[in-house]
Parts: structure tokens; sequence; C-alpha cells
């Protein structure tokens, strides 16, 4: 059924608008098309919906408020929705579309990727997850299929919003997402919320590092009955060598408990980061060995395919018989209470809980329960304490004369006063006696150093950008001013540079909302908007910027933007009547353009060489578009017939009937009614002319 909805697409215009031009990618809920959106002339994924789906109302109702949140998230690495719509039996969203790649064809090729690697394309997916978490959305279908690599290295995470909108419209406890990335709670029935993301990002992770997927099974029921049951193996099981932080986030990240994960995207984030700033290059650069062999070809099916699948239960469960479909089906009821294997199955994964020691188990701070994770990270610290601790020497003095041990005694005494003393000093009037940092903005250089060196401190000027400083004038100083601190600590003098300007980037050419983004990216705010008409530039489109491009500004400087309402519509003059040369030269000043039609016409009213009539003869057109005009011959001759001698009334009708006037002139009455002279008679006039009757 989607096959024959494709071919009848392919060259189609949807809704008026979109021009499908080729087939990107197809699957059990939609297909998406590579369209030309010919109202702004630019490249665009439409994605058209499953005949099934498009004929439910509920769930287009539901689309249509998840399209309009997905629309308002406007992010760097989020694919933004555009339009969405229907068209007849065909519904539709608009995405932007990004040219290049997903993260499935990267894993396909290198298969494993090094942490580095893998670190760096997974950042910006999770700082498009936090941006989503933070607006209130749930991706819920996280997977490398969705993640998108620009051909100029943009990567974006795409399909917002599609798989709430069809698990709120499909059968009780059914849900909609990919089985191998499948959080288990919505296995459970549960509801999903930001931490659902979080296990399916995790997943992604473990097969960046290892090049497989955590979990494999025939079919997959097996594969969802392992996310409930089992845990996810450290990484470094597959790839050796890799940094134990790795282990713990990946592990972090897939808990079985969403108690037990980061919170949102924003906290995965922060960790993720703070990992990376304290991996060696040699933990970063880590080559993981040759991918292992590809599983069989129906496992890979079923790890991997979108499946829609229901809750478990603990009195039933059955696994079905895979079918050729994308989309794989598995009934049951909700509300259960464990998940029992289906028959014959083994789980392919082992638990790799840590075990710590009652006796050792670092205590959680009072009145906040300590994590797993936390208090893996606290054992693995005491550890390394108790290691520390093992490694220093100890020794003591073994007992010997009496009076040696006096001298010795002596001589301790003597060095530790004449330490105590030495330390009084320094502490109390040497270099180590506190003093309190000096206030040294908006001094010069030389006046800030001289209050600091008649403070007791040594300084060292640094150069800092300031937007309020003026240039070659101190800033402040670190420690900051007022504080007390000891004379031999270094103190760093802070001299402004003046404010940090940047480069202004183009913006004409650019539409309002990619000119917005634009300026967020640079850190400037958006200025006073013009609209004006333009010929040349598309309606929503920039045509100039204030300040112009390349100026240096400071952060935070408005931009002002003209704005194209496109080509001005111009009032279509009336020239019909007026003679050619007249009504070409009306056109013109009108800012159109004159056509005159090949065939000119016959007509009784209008004088040859005049307009007869113009297409299109009111409304409003663009500048240089053509008003075509049909031209008069004037009227067509038409021969008089003779009437003298015959009654006047059949005479009137019949040269009316030829179109001509006619003209009585009664003489006597015209008692007898019959026609004793006519003019003209029996030659041809124009048409409309007037023919005169004498009638007695």
């Amino acid at each position: 059924m989607q096959e024959q909805v494709s071919d009848h697409l392919l060259g189609s215009l949807v809704d008026g608008r979109y021009l499908v031009r080729s087939r990107l990618a197809s699957g059990g809920m939609s297909t998406v098309y590579l369209a030309t959106d010919k109202r702004l002339d630019r490249d665009v994924a439409l994605k058209v919906l499953h005949p099934l789906l498009a004929n439910d109302q509920n769930f287009l109702d539901r689309l249509q408020r998840e399209a309009r949140a997905a629309a308002s998230l406007s992010h760097p690495h989020v694919v933004g929705v555009l339009d969405h719509g229907q068209d007849g039996h065909i519904a539709y969203i608009v995405m932007e579309y990004i040219k290049g790649h997903t993260l499935r064809d990267v894993l396909n090729e290198k298969a494993a990727l090094p942490p580095r690697l893998a670190f760096a394309l997974i950042d910006p997916v999770i700082e498009g997850l936090a941006a989503a978490h933070a607006a209130g959305l749930i991706h819920r279908d996280v997977k490398p299929e969705n993640v998108l690599i620009a051909d100029d290295g943009r990567i974006k995470v795409g399909d917002f919003g599609l798989a709430r909108a069809v698990t709120a419209t499909t059968s009780t406890g059914a849900l909609i997402g990919t089985v191998a990335y499948l959080a288990p709670e919505l296995v459970l029935g549960k509801p999903a919320d930001a931490r659902s993301d979080i296990y399916s990002a995790g997943i992604m992770l473990y097969e960046m590092l290892t090049g497989e997927q955590p979990y494999a099974g025939d079919v997959p029921i097996q594969v969802a009955y392992q996310h409930v049951n089992a845990a996810v193996a450290p990484p470094s099981l597959a790839v050796p060598g890799l940094a134990t932080d790795v282990d713990e986030l990946v592990q972090w990240c897939t808990a079985k408990e969403p108690e037990e994960r980061p919170v949102d995207g924003s906290a995965l984030l922060s960790e993720l980061r703070h990992i990376r700033t304290t991996l060696s290059d040699a933990q970063l650069d880590i080559n993981p060995p040759a991918a292992k062999a590809a599983r069989p070809e129906g496992q890979q099916e079923a790890a991997g395919a979108t499946a829609v699948v229901a809750p478990f239960h603990a009195e039933r469960t059955e696994p079905l018989e895979r079918i050729g479909r994308p989309t794989e089906i598995i009934s049951s009821q909700r509300n259960p209470t464990t998940v029992l294997p289906p028959s014959g199955f083994s789980p392919g994964a082992a638990s790799f809980d840590v075990q710590v020691p009652q006796d050792r188990a670092p205590q959680a701070p009072a009145g906040a329960p300590a994590s797993k994770r936390d208090i893996k990270r606290m054992a693995r610290q005491e550890e390394k304490d108790r290691a520390r601790a093992a490694a220093t020497p100890s020794r003591s003095l073994r007992e010997g004369n009496p009076r040696r041990r006096a001298v010795i005694w002596t001589i301790v005494v003597i060095v530790l006063a004449i330490l105590a003393t030495a330390a009084g000093w320094f502490f109390g009037m040497g270099p180590g006696s506190p003093g309190t940092i000096p206030d040294t903005k908006n001094k010069t250089v030389a006046e800030a150093q001289q209050l600091l060196r008649t403070a007791g401190f040594q300084s060292e000027p640094k150069d800092v950008f300031d937007d309020d400083v003026t240039a070659g004038l101190a800033v402040g100083s670190e420690p900051s001013s007022g504080q007390v601190v000891r004379k031999f600590q270094a103190v760093s003098l802070f001299v402004s540079k003046g404010p940090q300007l940047f480069p202004l980037a183009a913006m004409p050419g650019l539409t309002l909302d990619q000119a917005k983004n634009a300026l967020g990216v640079a850190g400037m705010t958006l200025g006073k908007v013009t609209e004006q008409y333009d010929d040349k530039v598309p309606s929503g489109s920039v045509i100039s910027q204030s300040p112009a491009q390349d100026t240096a500004v400071r952060h935070g400087t408005p931009v002002a933007l003209v704005v194209s309402k496109g080509p001005q519509p111009l009032p279509v003059p009336d020239v019909r009547g007026m003679t050619q040369q007249a009504a070409v030269q009306a056109i013109s000043d009108a800012g159109l353009t004159a056509k005159i039609a090949p065939e000119p016409v016959n007509d009784k009213k209008v004088p040859a060489g005049a307009v007869v009539s113009q297409t299109p003869a009111n409304g409003t057109l663009v500048r240089g578009d053509a008003v075509t005009l049909t031209l008069s011959k004037g009227p067509k001759m038409v021969h008089v017939p003779n009437f003298i001698g015959k009654q006047a009334d059949a005479a009137r009708k019949a040269l009316e009937s030829l179109g001509f006037d006619v003209k009585i002139n009664n003489i006597l009455g015209g008692f007898f009614g019959t026609v004793r002279d006519q003019n003209p008679v029996d030659s041809d006039a124009p048409e409309g002319s007037v023919v005169t009757l004498t009638v007695v």
C-alpha cells in the first residue's frame, strides 16, 4: 500500500505547494520525500504518513499539537519542523532538509568508534535532547537512524513528536519505538519522561563504543525482555582498556530504574563533558578491536526494527512469529508485576552490579539517599586512598643510648624553637602575614601595582576584554578586592583591553527565522525589523542589515533587519477603448508590459486600431508582468438588402437582425406601411450603422 502511495506522489504537488522530487526513506509509519517548497523555493523533507494513520482523526489532532510543540523548539542540533497539514487523504509534516547521512551510516561503515569520536558525535545529540527536555518535549525514539549528520558537519536530532502522537492513538497498552533502544519502563507500559530518552542515548553510546547493540534476539520480545531483566554490560568487556568512567557513564544512562539515571539531557551533558576533560589522550584515542561477526540476518531485524510492543504480563508472554514487515505487534495486557522470558529463551547479557561491602560502604549525606553511581565512585576513591596510604613507608626510631637520646632531643627542641620563631616572623610580619587586597578597578596599571605593593603583594598584569572598563585601566584582581590572604600569595591584576568585538555575519538571503538563529548563535540581539517590497528577494527573506556585514561589534549589539514582502502588487489599468499607442504607454507607466494579441477582432462600437479587450482586465500584477491587448478592426461590412415595396415592419426586423439600426421616416402618416425609399440600399454598410426607410 505504501509503495503505491509513493509512486503516486512522485512528481506531484502536495497541498499546492510542495513538489515531490524523490523518495528518501520509508518505514512502518511514514515515507520521507525530498520536496521543493514552491512558495519559498527551497528544499524540504516531506514526511507523508501511512494511510491508516492519516485516516484517524484523533491521531491527526494529536499530531497537530505535537507538530506545533516541535516547531516551537529552535535549536542548532534539532531538525526544525516547518509546516504540517492535510491534502485530501495525504497527511504530512514538513521538516528541515539535511543533506548528508545518518549516524547509522557511520556505524555501518566504521563499527566501533574511539571514545573521542563517539563523544564528539553524541555530544550535540545530548545537547539537542537537553534543549527539548527543557522545553517539555520527549523524543521517545532516540536511535542512530534519527541522528542526521550534514555534509558540512552539523549534527541534528530528527523525528520529534511523531512517536508520541502514534503512542497516544494506538491500541490500549501499545507503544511505538525501536526495540533495540527501548527503555524498560516503556516495555512495562509505564509513562515516558526525559529519562527514557537518556536510556536510549546510553544504548546508542554503547553501540558506538563497541560496534554492537547490548541485547540481541531472534524476535523483538526477546530483546524487550532483556531490557527489563538484564543489566547492560560495561563496554570495556567488549573493548578492553576503556576507562572506568566510560563504563560508569554508559551504565548510569542504562540503569533499569529511571530514578538511577540522569534526570534529563542537561544533567547527562554536564557529566559527558566533564568525563571528556578528565580522560587522557590515550584513553580517548583507544582503538577498539575489530567488530565481531555480524548477527544472523533475522536477529538483526529483530533487534533493530521499529516495533509496536504491548507491555508484558506476568501470566502470559507469547513470542509471535516474525513477519516480513518493519513493524511487529506483540499484544498482551497492562499492569505487569514482573516479566517472564519467552519459551526457550536465555538472556544474552549478564548483570554487572558493583557490590560494596557493608563495613566499608560509604554513607550518603544526611537527608539524601546515595545513588548506586555515587556509592561506586566513593568506593573507588576509598580504595585509591587505601592504596596510597599502603604505599607510604613508616619508620620508628630504634632504642639506643640514653645520653645519645638526650642529645638528640635537645637538638630537636632547639630546631623546633628556631622553626617556631621563623614561622612566627613569617606568618606575623613576613611574607606569610595576612593582608587585604585593595580595590584597583578603574586605576591605571602603575597606580594599581603601587596599591598592591603598598599592601605587601606582588602582582602580575593580565590583559582581558571588558565591556565596561576603558582599555588600559585595571578591571580588578584575583583574589578580588576586600579578600584577606597571605602576602606570599600571587595576585593577578586584570587590565582591560576594551570590549571584545566580533564581526557580524551576513544576514541578507536568510529567512527571518534563520537570521534570528544566526544572531543568537553569534551572541547578538534582533533589532528593529522593517518590511518592504522587493522584486528580487523572496518574501520573508532578509534584504539588508544594519550594522552591515563584517562590522566589528560587541556581543549583545542589536542588528536591524529589512525583510522582503516580495514583489509589490501593481494595479492593472483599464485601457479598453484607447488607441494602441495610448494603451501601451499607460500599461508601461504602471510598471507592467503590454503584449498585443496577434489577431485583431471586429467591433461595431470600437474604432479600428483601438483596444477592444485586455487580459487581465483588473486586479493586481507584479512589476514586469504582461497585459495582453486585443485591438479592434472596426465594424465588419454587411450587405444591405433592398426592401423597397416591402412592408416596413418586416423590413425593420430583417435589418435589425443583420446588426443595423433602423430609422423610419413616415410620409402622410405612413398609412399604408409600405417602404417607398431606402438609404443605403443594395450595398455594403458597416455593422451597426443606420439604414433609413421612407414609409407611406
